[in-house]
């Protein structure tokens, strides 16, 4: 299968929309908010398996946190590494909650809001179908730049994100992946607007 993105970058991923791309082991994902308070949902699969893939779960048990950043590895739902953070200009994320879908907006926003509301989920069932996985595996996503803050009492509250302009997040490949990536769809999390995500693949690297 061709890509639909060369490997050369960087790549603009348009407002409210999504894009999927082969991550072979050792490269470096750079995930970029260019103009800051945008915030990206990832998923990854293991390449030609896609009963493989990303787990929040996993992930915060090993790391024993639910604040990802540098150093951090993500992990499978088999438990194996996925991806490394490596440098991150931010240091809040969330693996908390799952992808804006239709049903986001019809039960957490005004009534009429869902109607022809692009959404994550939705953005990321359409460009991972060339890679063969289906919508029921599309789990929890990491949200990168996402702003949750989670209250002693363990109710959760969106805030702005707190990505200024210019600022990413590295992320390297542990095993060969297939990576949906996305300019998120709901108002909320990006403090009222829409924007867009820039992403660039480099080399891989030794060691």
């Amino acid at each position: 299968m061709t890509d639909p993105v060369s490997q050369a970058g960087p790549h603009r991923i348009p407002p409210q929309s999504g894009t999927a791309f082969r991550l072979r082991r050792g490269e470096v994902l750079v995930v970029t908010d260019p103009r800051g308070e945008q915030v990206a949902d990832l998923m990854a699969y293991a390449d030609g398996d896609s009963g493989e893939w990303l787990s929040s779960g996993r992930t915060f048990d090993y790391n024993e946190t639910i604040y990802l950043t540098s150093g951090h590895v993500l992990y499978s739902n088999r438990s194996r590494p996925m991806l490394t953070l490596l440098r991150d200009d931010v240091g809040r994320h969330d693996f908390l909650l799952t992808p804006c879908s239709t049903e986001t907006f019809e039960l957490l926003y005004p009534p009429g809001t869902a109607e022809g509301h692009p959404s994550c989920f939705g953005n990321l069932v359409q460009a991972l179908a060339p890679y063969g996985i289906r919508p029921d595996q599309i789990p929890t996503t990491l949200n990168i730049f996402m702003n949750v803050l989670v209250g002693e009492d363990g109710r959760v509250k969106i805030g702005p994100p707190i990505s200024q302009a210019g600022q990413s997040l590295e992320l390297r490949a542990e095993m060969d992946l297939v990576v949906g990536l996305t300019a998120c769809s709901a108002e909320g999390s990006n403090n009222g607007t829409f924007k867009p995500i820039d992403y660039q693949i480099t080399a891989v690297q030794s060691g």
